[in-house]
C-alpha cells in the first residue's frame, strides 16, 4: 500500500502529508487514521509507547471517547528525507464540560511507501474557557478559509 505524497519529501509535498494527516484526525475515525502508519509503527505519545496499527486504534478509540468536539490544526516545522516535524493545538472538552487546549510537537519518519512507521509526541494540555476557545468548525475537516497556527497567535 502507498500513501503519497512520497519521501524524499520537497516543501509542498511535506506541507501536504501534514495537510493530509490533519484532516484524517479530525475525522475521528480510527481505523481510517491507522491506515496511514505501517504495521509494525511505532508511538511515544505522551507516557505511552505502541506498537501497530491495532494498538493504534484502540488508542485512537480511547482518546476519541475521553476528548470530546475535538478539533486539530497541525503546522509543518520541519522537513528532511524520510522525516517531517510538525507542531499542533488541538481543542477539546471532556465528559464535565471543560475545554482544554493541547499544544504539541511531534516528529514523524516515513518508509519508502509513504507510511508513518515512527511517531514521536509531546503533548501538554491547557485547560480553558469556552469562550476562549479558537477553533471553531464543524467537527470534521478543518476549512480552508479558517486561520492555521501561526495566524491565530499559537
Amino acid at each position: 500500500m502507498s500513501r503519497p505524497p512520497l519521501p524524499p519529501f520537497d516543501e509542498p509535498e511535506a506541507m501536504l502529508k501534514v495537510r493530509l494527516a490533519e484532516d484524517a484526525w479530525n475525522s475521528r475515525d480510527p481505523e481510517r487514521v491507522a491506515l496511514a502508519y505501517t504495521v509494525d509503527t511505532a508511538w511515544r505519545n505522551r507516557d505511552e509507547f505502541l506498537t501497530g496499527r491495532a494498538e493504534i486504534t484502540a488508542f485512537l478509540h480511547r482518546k476519541w471517547q475521553r476528548e470530546q468536539e475535538y478539533r486539530l490544526i497541525k503546522s509543518l516545522w520541519a522537513f528532511g528525507g524520510d522525516r517531517i516535524a510538525v507542531r499542533f493545538a488541538y481543542e477539546w472538552h471532556d465528559a464535565d464540560g471543560q475545554w482544554f487546549r493541547s499544544y504539541g510537537n511531534e516528529n514523524w519518519a516515513f518508509d519508502a511507501d509513504g507510511l508513518m512507521r515512527r511517531r514521536l509526541a509531546s503533548i501538554n494540555d491547557l485547560p480553558i474557557a469556552s469562550d476562549a476557545r479558537l477553533f471553531h468548525w464543524p467537527c470534521g475537516r478543518r476549512p480552508d478559509d479558517h486561520p492555521g497556527l501561526e495566524a491565530l497567535g499559537l
